[in-house]
């Protein structure tokens, strides 16, 4: 928790009460539906919601944004993304139904209004949205092709409406076919933990 108050100082009281429940939440959930490694979850603050967080620090969503967390497992990053921009609306989609019980249930219990989930595959979803962010969930060319059609054609924000997902290691052959228009940002420009030496946010603009 206190990654995020460093990094993140300016959070409301009730967005650090939420924050702070978080630890609590994801461990006991996590003993009984596995969405986090057993072993890491001791590193949930840093290697999950600050990961999440780094989102924020590329972009301010401005208000009535509309985002999709495609493939959300328990919820990352369109939770901790949900408390940080509170009037922006966000649409967590996983096929597995137990991850998606999980991020219900810990939206609910800290009182996320701006969140709708559903259980189904990224091929199903039909709405429209300004972004789409995604955290190492596949391939960046197989996540643009199933998410394409969801993006809006309508900007509202600082950045054109696309895709912004979360990855580790060299995307240079990831991103090759989109060189020319991607944008590639490491997360250690914004955080010190060597956790984030190597992870880094594409966005691909789709408008």
């Amino acid at each position: 928790m206190e990654q995020i108050i460093k990094y993140f100082p300016d959070l409301t009281e009730r967005q650090r009460q939420q924050f702070a429940a978080l630890g609590e939440l994801y461990t006991d959930w996590n003993a009984k539906i596995n969405v986090i490694s057993r072993k890491d979850i001791g590193n949930l603050y840093t290697h999950h919601i600050l990961h999440s967080l780094s989102i924020a620090k590329a972009i301010s969503f401005s208000d009535g944004t509309r985002v999709m967390d495609a493939g959300t497992g328990g919820g990352l990053p369109g939770i901790p993304l949900a408390i940080m921009f509170p009037d922006t609306a966000f649409h967590l989609v996983d096929s597995i139904g137990k991850k998606i019980k999980v991020a219900t249930e810990i939206s609910r219990s800290i009182g996320l209004d701006n969140v709708t989930f559903s259980h189904s595959r990224l091929e199903d979803e039909h709405g429209k949205f300004d972004f789409v962010v995604s955290r190492a969930v596949m391939n960046l060319d197989e996540l643009i092709n199933m998410t394409r059609k969801n993006i809006s054609a309508e900007c509202h924000n600082a950045l054109p409406n696309g895709v912004i997902c979360l990855k580790g290691g060299d995307v240079t052959e990831e991103v090759g076919n989109y060189k020319h228009v991607c944008d590639v940002t490491d997360i250690s420009d914004y955080f010190d933990e060597e956790f984030f030496q190597t992870k880094k946010i594409v966005f691909v603009p789709l408008v």
